[in-house]
Parts: structure tokens; sequence; C-alpha cells
């Protein structure tokens, strides 16, 4: 029997198998609106096996993108555009996923085959917002400060859009609190020189991703799970790492939090990560068997035998992949073979299998 490939049960939702489509931003959206590219690019990994299927990180407001064409869930409009998508992934046996983020100061700059530079006004761009005004990086804009009426409004955002996914169909939320987003900027002292309640010591930094946790989590009903993406390291002397990591997942379970989804990075540009096959294994090991969370385990896992061994020995409760599922949108499908699966193939591709 294979673990890949077994059911995860989270509350009230079954997810069929535990290869995860991870969250990878596709800047193919002036409007935000989803479009025939989210349609075929997440229905594919539907028709391909995923047991899950996560939209990019999906902003819940205008000044929360990374880039003018992100994919955006601050109006109806966009929400009626993803329904579709949504009810695709769902009707080819995959769980639908929403990832909800908020840029902050690393906002207002251009698709990475562009160059991924800040953009200007002129160039339809805009002044981003962090919890400091410290840019990302040198020739980065630099943010403005978030005051507290501030704070308020991001809260509503993410509850606003959380409620809108729900009416999308999507049944996981996910909120992204890694790779140098603005949640993650709140936590690590990198990023976060704030003097307030919500600067300087750990309980202070982690006072506004878990208002924001706990926001959401009201929001949706017992049955729908609610992850949160986090980034276990820096990478950096000084800055977050997997022990204040684990103090923030002790927290985040208590406000009701179901999955960790176990990343790293993304805070500091010039940060020296060692990345390797299952780099990041160890840190969904860590946080699953100290801090008594479900995980998912993310970074360069590519083999079926390798996310095999993850999920069976108990080191996550799920791999989450990223670039495999761009390189093979059929990876789950040719790992179920591999590992002498019975996987569910779409009737229209039953010659194949």
């Amino acid at each position: 029997m294979s673990k890949l490939f077994s059911p995860l049960k989270i509350r009230g939702l079954t997810i069929p198998n535990r290869v995860f489509l991870s969250p990878m931003c596709q800047y193919s959206t002036p409007d935000g609106k989803a479009g025939s590219w989210h349609q075929v690019h997440l229905g594919t990994r539907a028709v391909g096996g995923c047991g899950l299927v996560m939209t990019e990180a999906t902003a819940v407001s205008a000044e929360g993108r990374i880039s003018p064409d992100d994919l955006g869930i601050w109006n109806d409009e966009q929400m009626a555009a993803l329904i579709p998508v949504v009810d695709f992934i769902r009707r080819h046996g995959a769980v639908a996923g929403i990832q909800l983020a908020h840029a902050g100061r690393k906002a207002s700059t251009d698709a990475p085959w562009r160059g991924g530079k800040p953009l200007s006004e002129a160039q339809r761009g805009w002044q981003p917002l962090a919890p400091s005004p410290l840019p990302f990086a040198p020739g980065s804009a630099l943010p403005r400060e978030l005051s507290g009426a501030d704070l308020d409004s991001i809260e509503e955002a993410f509850v606003c859009a959380a409620r809108r996914a729900l009416q999308a169909g999507f049944q996981v939320i996910e909120l992204h609190s890694a790779h140098g987003y603005l949640l993650h900027q709140f936590l690590s002292p990198l990023s976060n020189h704030r003097t307030d309640e919500f600067g300087g010591t750990l309980q202070n930094r982690m006072r506004f991703p878990l208002r924001v946790a706990a926001a959401v989590r009201a929001e949706l009903p017992a049955e729908v799970p609610l992850f949160v993406r986090l980034s276990a390291s820096d990478w950096v002397a000084g800055g977050w790492d997997l022990n204040q990591s684990l103090e923030f997942c002790a927290a985040l379970k208590q406000q009701g939090i179901d999955l960790i989804d176990c990343s790293s990075g993304g805070l500091v540009a010039t940060a020296e990560i060692p990345a390797g096959p299952g780099f990041q294994v160890p840190f969904a090991a860590a946080i699953k068997a100290r801090a008594g969370m479900a995980t998912g385990a993310v970074g360069l896992i590519t083999e079926p035998a390798q996310a095999e061994q993850i999920v069976a020995t108990a080191q996550a409760d799920a791999v989450f992949l990223g670039r495999e599922l761009l390189r093979d949108p059929y990876w789950s499908l040719r790992a179920a073979r591999e590992l002498a699966v019975d996987a569910v193939w779409p009737e229209q591709y039953l010659r194949a299998k």
C-alpha cells in the first residue's frame, strides 16, 4: 500500500491523495481575474491526478499584489472568474485550494521573465506597504510603514477574500506567511523594526499574523481546513528560524490552523540557501513532531520514491510539488504507476493507462 496515494482527512474534508500542487505565481492577468491560462494550468493538474490543486498567491487587495498581473480576489468580479476554474478542478476529482496573500514590501515588481524589477507608477507600479520602511533589497522601492488603521484594513481584506473564496467553491484556504511577503515580514526581526505592540519581542512580531489567522478561521465553517505556508528559516543569522517557527506554530495550532506548509527563505535577497533534494523536509518533520501539527513538505521533491518515503516515514503528511508539476502535469499518474497504485485516470485518457 502506498501512503502517498492514501486519503488525507482534515476536518470535514477528505483529500484523495497526498500529492499537492504548490502555489506558483503565473503573472498572467492584468485585472486580477482568472482566465483561460488559469483554467488550463490548474485544471491540467487536476486531470493529472493531484489530490489538492492550490492556486498561486492570490492577492487580497490591489496593493497586495506582487506584480500588476497577479491573480486577485478583492472584488466580486475576480471571485466570479474563479468559479469555473474551481468547478473544473472539483469535477475531475481534486480538491480546490486557494492561497491568500499580501506581498507587503515585495509588491509592485515586474514578472520574473521580464527581470522582476521594481515598477514605477508610470510602469503600472505603486508604493508598497510594510511593517517598517525597509526596502527588500538595494534598488527596491521604499515601502510605507503600515499604520494601525492599515492593519485593520488588511485584516478585513483577508477576511473578505476568504469569504469570496468560499463563495467560489474553494475547499481549502491557505494563508501565505512565507517567502518574504507581508505576514513573514512581521515575523522576522530583519524586516520588522517596529516599536509598538507589533514589533520587538517574538510575541509582538507574531501578533498581526496570528490576528489575521484568527479572523480568517472565524470566517470559515468548522469543516473547512485552514493551512499556513511558513518560511521556517530566513537562512540569515539573527533572522527568523526554526525555534521561532515552532513557537509560532504552537500559537497557530491554538487558533485552529490545520496544516503547516513548510518552506523557507525569501525574506532577504542575499541569503545563501543550501538548496538540494528535499532540503526543507527537516522543517516539516520538526514541526510535525514538536508542534504536533500536520505538515506539508516542499522543495526539490521530484521522484515518486522520494515523495513516498517522506510521507511513509511520517516526516510530513503530504508533499507540495512545484517545478516538477510544471515540467510534468501528469506526475501523479506516473508516480502511481511506479508505486504500483491503480490510480483513477480520466475516462478520456483510459486508452493510455
